[in-house]
């Protein structure tokens, strides 16, 4: 269980999918599931309105120069989604593209309603390649 902001992969070898790979390499994971949630926070964030509050909150203008001199872009960053649904099912083809992937391994999508507990299947992963 990896929990995320947004359930979003985002760096083919970031800290996400380096957990999913020990995940089924070294802990035998048969399946992965990636669940997002209606009424996500991530979903239509604004960066700059977060870039300001971070400001609003002690953070120094100094530190966004250096960031971006780093190469970091803190507004794709902090970019959010549109839709939940289609973020669930990029991050799911993130996952089953991965060349380190196993093509054997089922990838699902589903978003839940966090008020009722109903999950929607966007993606069965037992219908798409696995």
């Amino acid at each position: 269980f990896v929990k995320i902001a947004g359930a979003i992969v985002g760096h083919p070898f970031g800290s996400v999918m380096r957990s999913v790979m020990v995940s089924i390499y070294e802990l035998g994971a048969q399946e992965v599931c990636v669940i997002g949630h209606y009424g996500c926070g991530m979903e239509n964030i604004d960066p700059d309105r977060t870039i300001e509050r971070m400001i609003d909150r002690g953070v120094a203008l100094e530190t966004f120069d250096t960031l971006a001199g780093g190469g970091i872009n803190l507004r794709d960053w902090l970019t959010g989604f549109p839709d939940v649904r289609d973020n669930v099912i990029q991050s799911v083809q993130r996952i089953k593209r991965h060349p380190l992937m196993p093509p054997t391994i089922p990838v699902h999508g589903l978003v839940i309603d966090p008020e009722t507990g109903k999950l929607d299947v966007v993606v069965n992963g037992y219908e798409n390649g696995a």
